[in-house]
């Protein structure tokens, strides 16, 4: 820097014409002194003016390259999207001449519907790219020291009430309670996603071509996978849960695989069945039948579109599994304290139900609200799929994106959970607008909301055990409002702000009301509790009924 620097004061010197001596026999060393004097703040100004300027440019180095980095990312994705496109229409081109105009018709749907399809490439996770940058790193340093900190807490607390060091995790042992059971109903689950919908599919695949009763049969075939669908994967995995009165944690198991299970076998039979209708019209339909390896190999890969092939790492790093699986054991343990020293202290004992104690509840519920949300997104969306991945050598690992930097709820919408995000934009979304011709595509993202909603609603009312539709009210209200508020037009840091702001206040709410909700039902029990006793929440009148039992007393 000092040679840039004395370059620069070189050629800056160059740059101001040199100045004569005075020949004036008259002229005193005071004046030049004066001049010298001049000439020196003169050029220290232009040097500072330059290096001003050369900070400057860095930062609008730094902008433009940002700014390209995002350019390629859209115009790769656009340039993948019209591959695909292409290689629709090149199929259209090749329709048999023999078809007749309604099946040419029907046939051109059924492929348009296809041309704008997902395409698999092999890339890394952003976590695993942000975490080889040190100052990144530091973040994730921080969240185990703050891990650190909730354990010795735990234990301090409990060797001065206890006298003695307490090691037992009653909470996780009653929260994966009946294990044993899990284990076989999911074994039942898998075993028959895999063998009943592939069956159904695969006799219809090969009878379809050659009946001359087609419709007759596949009207059949689509009955009985729907009968399986709603009594197989819906109904008596959810009646085992409720039977038996699995814990919570154990519930989560059975009733998120049961939904993870019936959107694979959706994916499976919706990108099936228009290849083996096309194949049958051109007389190729050996090659359209659906096989056994790819399905069995979908139904373990991180992902909810099925295709027949993926593309795939060469080996598999036995060391990246083993250390994703111990992280997600590790924040099964971060949230257990957060439970432990956040949220049973401040739960525990029911306060009278109002807006003062509602606020407070809110505003203190924001923390470890927040916390079991980046738990959520670290163990699952990159720790746990990433460690599937790993053994499958499945390549590409965009199971998010960055989600943290969204300026608008539709981004966020669509980045925090792409393998979801993904099946609804393709099997809800883009089927429906399919339809409907393109044209109700507010009623398409309405109908997306509400999916959404009611699945989530439906996963937290089995697990927890009681219906408070809290997540289904914000999701269909806030949500809808947000993403046409807070839509992809708002840019800048301050929406970035806004955006945070309103996930951190939507955390307090659903940790504040679904806590309260939980201990509520526990307290005050109801003997035969009718229809409507069990959709009005019992905490709003919990605490009331508890004064009354004691003053009784």
């Amino acid at each position: 820097m000092e040679d840039e620097d004395e370059n620069e004061g070189r050629c800056t010197r160059r740059s101001f014409p040199k100045t004569s001596r005075s020949k004036d026999p008259g002229s005193t060393g005071a004046q030049r002194e004066q001049h010298n004097t001049n000439g020196n703040v003169e050029l220290e100004h232009v040097l500072q003016k330059k290096l001003l300027l050369r900070r400057k440019v860095q930062n609008l180095k730094v902008e433009m390259m940002h700014h390209f980095d995002s350019q390629v990312d859209e115009f790769v994705d656009s340039v993948m999207e019209e591959s695909c496109s292409l290689g629709g229409s090149s199929e259209n081109s090749h329709v048999s001449p023999f078809l007749s105009d309604k099946e040419r018709a029907k046939l051109r749907h059924t492929r348009l519907s296809q041309s704008l399809c997902k395409q698999f490439v092999i890339r890394r996770s952003l976590l695993d790219e942000l975490f080889e940058v040190d100052h990144i790193r530091t973040i994730y340093h921080m969240f185990i020291a703050l891990l650190i900190l909730f354990i010795l807490s735990t234990l301090v607390v409990d060797f001065i009430d206890e006298g003695r060091l307490v090691l037992d995790f009653d909470l996780l042992v009653y929260a994966f309670g009946q294990l044993p059971l899990v284990v076989v109903t999911w074994i039942c689950m898998f075993m028959s996603a895999l063998v009943v919908p592939y069956v159904l599919l695969h006799s219809w695949a090969v009878v379809y071509p050659a009946s001359r009763h087609r419709s007759l049969f596949t009207l059949l075939a689509g009955v009985l996978l729907l009968l399986y669908q709603g009594l197989g994967l819906g109904f008596l995995p959810t009646y085992i849960v409720l039977r038996n009165g699995l814990p919570p944690a154990s519930r989560f198991i059975l009733i998120l695989e049961q939904v993870r299970l019936m959107m694979k076998v959706h994916s499976f039979t919706r990108e099936s069945v228009p290849r083996v209708w096309s194949s049958g019209r051109d007389g190729t339909q050996s090659s359209a039948i659906p096989q056994m390896t790819p399905y069995l190999y979908f139904l373990f890969a991180p992902t909810l579109i099925y295709r027949d092939s993926y593309p795939r790492n060469p080996r598999v790093r036995w060391s990246y599994v083993a250390t994703k699986f111990l992280q997600v054991l590790g924040c099964l343990f971060y949230a257990y304290y957060v439970f432990v020293r956040l949220c049973i202290p401040q739960f525990r004992s029911l306060q009278l139900f109002d807006l003062r104690v509602m606020v407070l509840c809110v505003f203190n519920s924001i923390l470890p609200g927040v916390l079991v949300l980046f738990l959520g997104f670290f163990a699952f969306l990159h720790c746990w799929l990433n460690a599937f991945a790993e053994m499958l050598r499945f390549g590409d690992r965009m199971f998010y994106k960055d989600w943290w930097n969204s300026t608008s709820f539709a981004n966020y919408y669509r980045t925090w959970n792409v393998v979801v995000h993904d099946w609804l934009y393709y099997y809800v979304y883009r089927d429906f607008l399919w339809m409907s011709q393109k044209r109700f595509r507010a009623a398409a993202m309405l109908i997306v909301f509400t999916v959404s909603a009611v699945v989530h609603e439906y996963v937290l009312a089995i697990c927890f055990g009681f219906f408070y539709p809290v997540l289904f009210c914000l999701f269909m209200c806030f949500g809808m409002m947000f993403n046409f508020i807070l839509h992809d037009r708002r840019k800048g840091p301050v929406w970035n702000v806004i955006m945070w702001t309103a996930l951190f206040l939507g955390q307090g709410v659903l940790i504040c009301l679904y806590s309260q909700e939980w201990y509520a039902q526990r307290y005050c029990p109801l003997q035969e509790p009718s229809f409507l006793d069990l959709l009005k929440p019992r905490s709003w009148t919990c605490y009331i009924q508890t004064n009354h039992a004691a003053e009784s007393s």
